[in-house]
């Protein structure tokens, strides 16, 4: 039996490549004003998230109903540029977490095709 990404990558890791992506996001000053406040629970959202789209626990939508991610993404300016820098925080924080090449490229794919997906203007 084949394992999920979520199984093959742990929680635990999902958790960190989170956090560590919302570190540079914190630094980045295209992004960051699209997180007024206290951006704790936004990296909770995008970790359940992430772990119920990667076959884990659905969390995500049992307590936020269907990810609807263009339209709780509308509100935000998501240019070339805007998708460019988020990506480069996720790729900085994909470096920073341990798994197999599979696994960090097939997230890698799902980041950059639902970034480019995710542009609005």
């Amino acid at each position: 039996m084949e394992l999920s990404f979520y199984e093959r990558i742990g929680q635990e890791n999902i958790k960190q490549l989170i956090a560590y992506f919302y570190e540079e996001v914190k630094e980045n000053a295209i992004l960051r004003p699209m997180y007024p406040g206290d951006m704790e629970a936004a990296e909770q959202r995008l970790s359940m998230f992430m772990v119920q789209y990667l076959g884990g626990p659905a969390t995500y939508s049992e307590r936020r109903g269907h990810p609807r991610l263009r339209m709780r993404h509308m509100s935000f300016p998501i240019d070339e540029q805007a998708r460019d820098e988020w990506l480069g925080c996720m790729r900085k924080a994909l470096d920073k977490v341990k798994m197999d090449e599979e696994s960090r490229n097939f997230l890698w794919k799902y980041f950059s095709q639902t970034a480019d997906f995710l542009r609005n203007r």
